[in-house]
């Protein structure tokens, strides 16, 4: 497929934001995000991020959005967060719906667990997935990801999506890397 075998992984920069944002809320919510199999879309209403939040993102100190792009567009990304000198958190990982199932997830997180491990001497990755996610979770289980036992509350403020569903609460996974 043309397109997948050129990727390029960069740090996004601030001229990607908006492209960015778009891409994060067409995989996680809408009509849109159906086209793939990581949509949010019967959990939670409302859009994922802004163009505000990933400017943030982009800007922070120990924060990056890696994007997965190929000559004409940025296909995926994913934001990676350093906590403490151990740990980095990863989150937001997307891939454009209709290139969804193609391993190019894979590819992004092996991209993201090697920056964590080279550019900031991290050594565990964790990460949060919305338990009603089984099939996530799984996902991320055969990529090395344990669950901890650890749940978290999901966010109460609108700006984290409206829910459609009770009781939605974060497990958290981890993977140490090597």
């Amino acid at each position: 497929m043309p397109g997948i075998s050129d990727l390029v992984f960069r740090a996004a920069d601030p001229s990607d934001a908006e492209a960015l944002a778009l891409l994060v809320n067409s995989a996680y919510r809408g009509n849109s995000s159906r086209a793939g199999w990581t949509t949010e879309a019967d959990l939670l209403g409302g859009q994922r991020t802004d163009v505000r939040e990933i400017s943030r993102l982009i800007e922070a100190e120990n924060s990056r959005l890696l994007l997965a792009a190929n000559a004409t567009e940025i296909i995926g990304s994913v934001h990676i967060h350093r906590v403490d000198v151990t740990t980095a958190y990863l989150g937001m990982l997307v891939i454009k719906p209709v290139l969804q199932g193609k391993g190019l997830g894979s590819r992004l997180m092996q991209a993201a667990e090697t920056w964590i491990r080279k550019e900031w001497d991290s050594r565990r990755a964790e990460m949060q997935v919305i338990t009603l996610r089984a099939e996530l979770i799984a996902y991320y289980e055969r990529r090395g990801y344990r669950r901890t036992g650890e749940m978290r509350p999901f966010p109460s403020e609108p700006k984290f999506g409206l829910p459609k569903v009770d009781n939605l609460q974060f497990a958290v996974l981890e993977k140490w890397l090597d």
